[in-house]
């Protein structure tokens, strides 16, 4: 099934700078899981860093919430399908090789297991 996704920008970027791809445009050749940028549509807080293989993009655009590659369980993980904490996507953007990701969204509670609004809460300390 092909399914094309807008990139775009709630930024206020030049139009024409932004185009419209195809899934088949990331490369998931070069290797299978890319890197997922997960960014608070609204704050533009950056949520958190996860992974997606092929089969969890198609599914995050069929839902239109979140859903990555668990590295340490080795299986799709649809974020808030435990916890209730959702994240509904806004919008996709794909980088300039193409090989990854950054994912605006609505956030519906923490972003993080430890119940951090982002997986980005601790600081480090510079000597």
């Amino acid at each position: 099934m092909k399914i094309n996704f807008t990139v775009f920008s709630d930024f206020n970027s030049d139009a024409d700078v932004l185009k419209v791809v195809r899934v088949e445009d990331v490369a998931f050749d070069k290797t299978p899981l890319i890197p997922a940028i997960v960014q608070d549509a609204n704050t533009g807080q950056v949520l958190t860093l996860a992974y997606m293989n092929r089969e969890a993009l198609d599914m995050t655009l069929t839902l239109k919430q979140t859903v990555f590659w668990s590295r340490s369980r080795q299986e799709l993980w649809h974020k808030g399908a435990t916890s209730g904490n959702f994240q509904d996507v806004i919008g996709i953007y794909l980088d300039c090789d193409s090989d990854a990701l950054l994912l605006l969204v609505q956030p519906h509670g923490p972003a993080c297991h430890s119940g951090a609004d982002t997986c980005f809460h601790k600081k480090i300390r510079q000597p």
